[in-house]
């Protein structure tokens, strides 16, 4: 069972959705909006594991190329990869394999915050 939730807030949050769910592989489990049609709270799933959205600033200043606020757990960094790149994602570093025997790719999503992704699960 997960204990740990990230959450991050984006500007707009439709759009947030709409990027992760077409780039990295994530699949909408629940979303909450005003009357208005704004949405308030969303849950993302991957592989089962839940990450959190909902209405905020952009991350100020940008985020560095290294420092990344959501690190996903994949099966197939190549395949994963080229989704995110011909989704639009910005990619900071080409899959790319460590010394602790994980190989890796991250990515910034189209608020700034950069994703990590890779094969490593802990």
């Amino acid at each position: 069972m997960q204990s740990v939730y990230p959450v991050l807030r984006y500007p707009d949050v439709r759009a947030a959705v709409d990027f992760l769910c077409s780039a990295f592989g994530l699949t909408v489990r629940e979303l909450h909006e005003l009357p208005d049609g704004t949405l308030v709270h969303v849950e993302l799933e991957y592989a089962g594991d839940l990450v959190m959205l909902g209405p905020g600033p952009a991350p100020q200043p940008r985020p560095a190329d290294d420092d990344y606020r959501v690190y996903l757990a994949i099966d197939d960094v190549d395949a994963h990869h080229e989704r995110a790149r011909a989704a639009g994602a910005e990619i900071v570093r080409a899959p790319f394999d460590t010394d602790y025997g994980s190989r890796d790719y991250i990515a910034r999503d189209l608020s700034g915050v950069v994703w990590s992704f890779g094969t490593y699960r802990p």
